[in-house]
């Protein structure tokens, strides 16, 4: 995950006033005026001026600069609806008028697929969709899908010290995206996914209905928590379960500079740690090297006190040479600030918190068996011929494992050791490099295929990745055939679920309406539509 050295800070009013639509283009007339007859007025229209309001707002949660380079296709139009209303009606309009939607939560998509497309398109911005709703009495809550993770873990701190929730550590990812695709975290080996601890949600689809778990029905509704974001139609909100934590629980974040050798062998122990410790005790590593030293950041959460904690580090990983100040103990929300690298509780809450301005590209793996030694050696030795590279690895086990495969699409669990991803970044001076740094990516990729999942290799939605493949869906000739091309990467991403995603697709967008080069397909014969429904 790019969340990594912090700077701040960006401005961005959140109303915008909507811009003069561009005179002579009909399409655009049309939208503009279907959104106006619907009450929707809050959006802008593309801009030649870099200044303007537009290219603020394309901006501001655009996370990966690879995608802002002028070549990059850019929105007709930016939409930022403020009520379920006005995203139904968005829905509807941009659906009549037949443009592409992209939907943007957080904008924390790996490969741009909320703010690109290959044809004209508009962008609907959730960001004003982030009211939070916390009911501590039946521990739950409803979350708008604009709402980012850390304006979740805000509004449950001020609201309990007793109770949390399962998702990613970057704040300023988006909660629709995330939970979409699963949302792995710190206590995903206590509690599961983010998606596992979802009761209900409101979904727009195609047509602009607004449907919760009854009305779009089963299929649809366990498509929607695992089988990843833009596919289905539009979340407008997630009622989720929230789970109980200590008021006290107890973190880590230690770096250790050493020589290749011995972070060879720490990253060696630590995988033999990461997925049998308790279920209550989680403890995740990035690291990278530094001209002949390699550096291993270790975050660990314990949702117990300090003193247990570093009994079952000192039992377990004494390797890691933990000392008792570098333990500390704090409120679960406090744990959040702390884990993603902020000072306070209050950072949290800033959506525009930038962490890492470089460009970027990753792959994932997953371990089902060990890594040798050596392998970990020479995964370093890699390492320091890029400085721009590093890894984050995260351990499963826990209640990963006691969930069935097909509970949700996510079907990494029982079985599953090590989450591995490979990440290469760069400075915007270096953009000539770009073609350098994707052959190294590639290189490391391949080097660790032996030594990772198999038949096929399998990956993470959420980390999405179109070297795997894609279809273009101006293509006519790619549609006719696309449950068996996304197959490719639909079995990589949910193994044998793919086929009831196929089912949930085609029974909730059978147009395919909500598509990207990766997006689950629909069957294309009425006949098929209907045998779905009769199952």
């Amino acid at each position: 995950m790019m969340c990594r050295s912090l700077t701040l800070r960006f401005f961005l009013f959140i109303v915008l006033l909507q811009t003069c639509v561009r005179g002579g283009d009909v399409n655009d007339n049309l939208l503009s005026s279907c959104l106006n007859s619907h009450g929707v007025h809050n959006f802008t229209t593309l801009s030649t001026d870099t200044n303007s309001d537009y290219f603020k707002l394309l901006h501001a949660s655009m996370q990966n600069p690879l995608f802002a380079k002028p070549t990059v296709s850019k929105p007709s139009f930016i939409v930022m609806p403020g009520s379920k209303e006005e995203l139904s009606s968005t829905v509807h309009c941009c659906t009549r008028e037949s443009w592409t939607i992209r939907l943007r939560s957080g904008g924390h998509s790996y490969e741009g697929l909320s703010y690109t497309a290959d044809t004209p398109f508009v962008i609907v911005d959730m960001m004003n969709l982030n009211r939070i709703s916390i009911d501590v009495l039946s521990e739950t809550a409803w979350v708008e899908s604009g709402a980012t993770l850390g304006e979740l873990y805000y509004a449950i701190a001020q609201s309990t010290d007793t109770l949390g929730f399962t998702a990613g550590w970057c704040p300023t990812v988006g909660s629709g995206g995330h939970i979409s695709g699963g949302g792995f975290g710190m206590m995903s080996r206590k509690y599961g996914l983010a998606a596992d601890n979802v009761v209900d949600a409101i979904l727009i689809d195609s047509n602009g209905a607004i449907l919760d778990r009854e009305k779009m029905g089963d299929d649809v509704f366990w498509a929607i928590r695992g089988g990843g974001g833009g596919v289905w139609g539009a979340i407008y909100a997630w009622k989720i379960k929230l789970l109980p934590v200590p008021e006290k629980l107890t973190v880590f974040r230690v770096t250790k500079n050493v020589g290749i050798e011995d972070a060879s062998s720490l990253l060696h122990k630590w995988q033999y740690v990461a997925d049998e410790l308790d279920e209550d005790f989680t403890v995740s590593v990035l690291g990278g090297v530094n001209g002949n030293d390699a550096w291993l950041m270790f975050l660990g959460l314990h949702l117990g006190r300090k003193d247990a904690a570093k009994t079952i580090i000192d039992e377990k990983f004494p390797e890691l040479g933990l000392v008792d100040k570098e333990f500390q103990e704090m409120s679960w929300g406090e744990s959040m600030a702390f884990l993603s690298g902020l000072d306070t509780i209050s950072e949290l809450n800033n959506r525009f918190l930038k962490f890492d301005e470089r460009a970027f590209k990753t792959k994932v793996d997953f371990t089902k068996v060990s890594v040798p030694l050596n392998v970990f050696r020479h995964a370093l030795e890699m390492l320091s011929e890029q400085p721009g590279g590093f890894i984050a690895l995260n351990g499963f086990g826990g209640k990963m494992s006691e969930i069935s495969t097909d509970f949700t699409p996510f079907p990494h669990r029982k079985g599953t050791k090590l989450m591995f991803e490979y990440i290469i970044a760069w400075n915007q001076d270096e953009e000539s490099k770009i073609g350098e740094f994707s052959e190294w990516l590639a290189k490391f990729y391949d080097y660790l295929e032996p030594f990772v999942s198999k038949e096929p290799r399998v990956g993470y939605v959420n980390h999405i990745d179109l070297d795997i493949g894609g279809i273009d869906w101006r293509n006519k000739s790619s549609t006719t055939n696309a449950v068996e091309i996304a197959r490719n990467w639909g079995e990589r991403y949910f193994s044998s679920n793919y086929e009831r995603l196929v089912k949930a697709k085609t029974l909730i967008d059978p147009n395919n309406v909500f598509n990207h080069p990766q997006s689950i397909p629909p069957m294309m014969k009425f006949e098929e539509i209907y045998m779905l429904k009769e199952l």
